[in-house]
């Protein structure tokens, strides 16, 4: 009898037993018009689901919840559209909705070697982009699972056109300060501070910089069919401290007596690019994408606040062929990486800027998009480097948590994360083609991923 292959998650049963609507108990109607970049996610979801050993409390974490959303109040509001095609939210305090659920499941050691699907429960079939908008959707969804002999599973979801990633986690250990009664700094929702810093670029490689591009109706209902026809999945796999450090002695080595710089992220990509590459096996000649996804508040700097809070992310491409990735000394493919994070100046962001706002202007934001996107599923890889994150400093009165999940993605992407010990490791999740990920799980390519460490449990258990 053939063995049929491990699931690449399992799934947490859980029946649902109570429902809230949390608000903060004061609403001053102001509408807040999104940005250019928040336009870019659409009004969909994005789901966090974090782990704890600790059992919360439910009534307490409804009502620091309720503390916070006074400083968030976008979050506790509604969309609603425009009458040039674009958002905005109405902080109408209507809520935000909070579920308790118990599992008859005990809590399991969750980590790379034993992931689940997002515990979200009906949260997560409830959500749709096409019942959000002009509707009386709650923005943030939170589930509360209790599991039998102790543990809590806490699942997150917010519409990703109100935060992206970094600010998403400002605002959890915000809460995570409130619920410890201590002070947080005050977040700004103005989003015209963004818009106002828009400026085209004269410089035509400036312009040819642009993370995105306008395209027809047609053609954006043509890529968006071509990448949903693939089938992802996500190996979760960890990176020791001792591991990293000597990849990056090998880059170091390489790079000796140029006085260039990279940093031990800049190595984990280039390595996992390249392992990525020769897995694909694409012919010498073809084409191969990095992209990077990187923090535009950073780049701005002092030109905005420094409680900005919405999506304030671009990107950037380097390329080079299969052949020259394979064989390029790893410290070299570093240097590529970084020069891509480099050429996020804020010129180009300026320059960017102006562009989405020329688009919302004239009601085609919808138009929008990555212009690698038409290669993004066999040529180009997304790079999301959340390593600096507090993931693992949410503590709501259990403790910190010990696991969390980050979401599948549409497009093959690597997501760099801290370990729960935040000792310098990183957990890597890798959202490839369903068969490269298969086959990225096989010890044999697991070994190739790991080559720089010895082969721990934590690692050859990734996936297996």
């Amino acid at each position: 009898m053939t063995k049929s292959p491990t699931p690449f998650r399992r799934t947490v049963e859980s029946r649902e037993e109570q429902s809230f609507v949390v608000r903060a108990g004061a609403a001053d109607h102001t509408r807040v018009r999104l940005s250019g970049y928040d336009l870019l996610t659409g009004p969909w979801y994005t789901p966090l689901t974090f782990f704890y050993r600790g059992t919360l409390d439910g009534a307490e974490l409804r009502a620091s919840l309720a503390r916070t959303l006074r400083r968030y109040p976008p979050l506790a509001g509604r969309l609603v559209r425009d009458r040039d095609g674009g958002l905005s939210v109405v902080c109408n305090d209507a809520g935000v909705r909070f579920t308790e659920a118990v599992s008859a499941e005990p809590m399991r050691e969750y980590g790379p070697a034993l992931r689940t699907e997002p515990v979200i429960g009906n949260l997560l079939r409830e959500v749709s982009a096409f019942r959000v908008v002009d509707r009386d959707t709650p923005l943030l969804k939170i589930r509360l699972t209790r599991m039998r002999g102790g543990g809590s599973i806490l699942g997150v979801m917010i519409n990703h056109s109100l935060a992206d990633g970094g600010n998403t986690l400002a605002f959890l250990e915000s809460w995570s300060r409130e619920h410890h009664g201590l002070p947080s700094p005050a977040p700004s929702h103005d989003r015209g501070v963004l818009d106002a810093l828009g400026r085209e670029s004269t410089d035509p490689a400036v312009v040819a910089s642009r993370a995105f591009v306008g395209v027809s109706r047609l053609r954006l209902l043509t890529t968006n069919i071509k990448v949903g026809l693939h089938k992802l999945a996500t190996v979760a796999t960890r990176f020791e401290a001792a591991e990293l450090a000597a990849m990056k002695r090998t880059a170091q080595t390489q790079l000796a007596g140029e006085g260039s710089w990279v940093s031990t992220n800049d190595v984990l990509t280039a390595h996992i690019w390249q392992v990525l590459g020769d897995l694909r096996g694409r012919p010498d000649d073809a084409a191969e994408w990095l992209g990077m996804i990187v923090s535009a508040q950073s780049r701005l700097g002092a030109a905005l606040p420094a409680g900005y809070w919405g999506n304030c992310v671009s990107n950037s491409w380097t390329g080079t062929s299969a052949a020259t990735l394979r064989a390029r000394p790893l410290g070299r493919v570093a240097q590529d990486v970084r020069a891509c994070l480099d050429a996020n100046t804020a010129d180009k962001l300026r320059d960017e800027i102006a562009f989405l706002n020329s688009y919302r202007a004239a009601g085609v934001s919808r138009h929008v998009m990555s212009v690698r996107a038409p290669d993004v599923i066999e040529t180009a890889l997304t790079v999301n480097n959340w390593s600096q994150f507090p993931l693992y400093r949410i503590d709501l009165g259990a403790g910190k948590p010990f696991w969390y999940e980050f979401p599948d993605l549409p497009v093959p992407t690597v997501h760099i994360a801290p370990t729960p010990a935040e000792d310098g490791g990183r957990d890597v999740y890798l959202c490839l083609a369903e068969e490269h990920a298969a086959t990225v799980r096989s010890p044999s390519w697991l070994e190739r991923l790991h080559c720089y460490g010895r082969r721990s449990e934590s690692t050859v258990h990734a996936g297996e």
